[in-house]
């Protein structure tokens, strides 16, 4: 817990005692903020993307990097048999407490199987890069039921190195530009470094090939986020 930022945050706000918000500290900006009471959002505050996910989601559902536990606990009201992981033991802690079914655990460690696995919030980059990005998909592959299928959500960053006149620099000897380092700060707490990636949906979709996935755009944005799902 002494580097679980956002648990931390999630439990102050839980129990009455929200002050500040989550700095996030990227490889790519200047430091950013995620708003904790967005992390508690109701479905009347869900963006369209994440109305259109859950809209799409069937049978037994894992919810993965749940968080506040504001989708897990949307789709339990509505019927769904739904688990949810984490590997914030604090999240954890406060879905259980709002009703969620929730477990600390790596998504890599998951063994059994669902019909919907869900990963918001660019779920997709739990990848790291580009290098983990067929494992992550073998994995999720590997944990679906017949008929199952992968709603994730990612986003195409290339816009973050756009030059005045419209031109778009990336070095191409160098790694993906999809490829970012992260560190989130609440209070005096600070985690380590992560990986995290987006990836365009073009590149997702050579790499769900490769792997037997098919691959279908359900949305995207101006913005370059869009909602992808993967079957067998």
């Amino acid at each position: 817990m002494n580097k679980d930022a956002v648990g931390a945050a999630l439990l102050d706000y839980f129990n009455n005692n929200y002050s500040e918000d989550i700095i996030v500290k990227s490889s790519i900006s200047e430091d950013d903020i995620i708003s904790v009471p967005y992390l508690f959002r109701s479905e009347d505050e869900f963006p369209y993307l994440e109305k259109i996910a859950l809209k799409h989601c069937k049978g037994k559902v894992l919810d993965v990097g749940a968080g506040g536990g504001c989708h897990s606990l949307f789709l339990k009201e509505n019927g769904f048999d739904v688990e949810a992981i984490d590997i914030s033991e604090g999240a954890v802690k406060v879905m259980s407490k709002r009703g969620v079914s929730a477990e600390l655990a790596n998504f890599y460690d998951v063994t059994e199987k669902y019909d919907t696995l869900l990963f918001l919030m660019n779920g997709l980059g739990l990848a790291e890069d580009l290098k983990g990005l067929s494992k992550f998909l073998l994995k999720a592959k590997s944990l679906l039921n017949t008929n199952g299928q992968i709603l994730l959500d990612s986003s195409d960053i290339k816009y973050m190195f756009e030059e005045e006149d419209g031109s778009v620099w990336v070095d191409l000897n160098n790694k993906y530009y999809g490829e970012v380092t992260y560190q989130m700060q609440y209070k005096g707490i600070i985690t380590d470094q992560f990986n995290w990636l987006f990836v365009d949906f073009e590149k997702l979709r050579e790499f769900a090939a490769s792997v037997d996935l098919k691959t279908e755009l359900l949305y995207e944005d101006d913005s370059n986020q869009y909602l992808a799902k993967l079957t067998l």
